[in-house]
């Protein structure tokens, strides 16, 4: 007695083909995710960057306040960690309106407003006290 033989000619081709066309998907689907959340890292990075950028003009500020109470600013596309910081001053003293802004080397902007009273009384060195800090408002 003879066995009959079936043909499978191609089924485990097309199914071969199947699975490694879902495999595919699969993978390039992770390395979007992946690039994605890359991108998502640098961003955040760069963010916080600018804002360092910005309190490092808020800080240039509050020395040049603690050396001359007279100071007004501005000071204007100062250089700090690669990128560049600006920062104004409004109001009269003792009570100050300090806003600066930081953009990173990469183009993020972050700003940092605080408004500050200057205590004159010693006139060797100001104190500076922070009554409201804001951030990128």
């Amino acid at each position: 007695m003879k066995a009959k033989r079936r043909r499978n000619n191609g089924s485990v081709l097309l199914i071969t083909i199947f699975v490694i066309a879902l495999l595919s998907a699969l993978v390039i689907g992770m390395l979007q995710m992946n690039t994605e959340e890359i991108q998502l890292m640098q961003n955040q990075i760069y963010a916080a960057q600018a804002l360092v950028t910005a309190e490092a003009g808020l800080n240039d500020a509050f020395s040049e306040l603690r050396d001359d109470d007279e100071w007004v600013g501005p000071l204007t596309d100062e250089p700090f960690n690669g990128g560049l910081y600006n920062v104004s001053v409004t109001g009269a003293l003792p009570n100050l309106t300090i806003e600066s802004e930081g953009t990173s080397a990469q183009g993020f902007v972050a700003r940092v407003r605080a408004d500050v009273t200057v205590d004159t009384s010693d006139s060797s060195n100001h104190t500076i006290r922070i009554d409201n800090l804001r951030v990128n408002e």
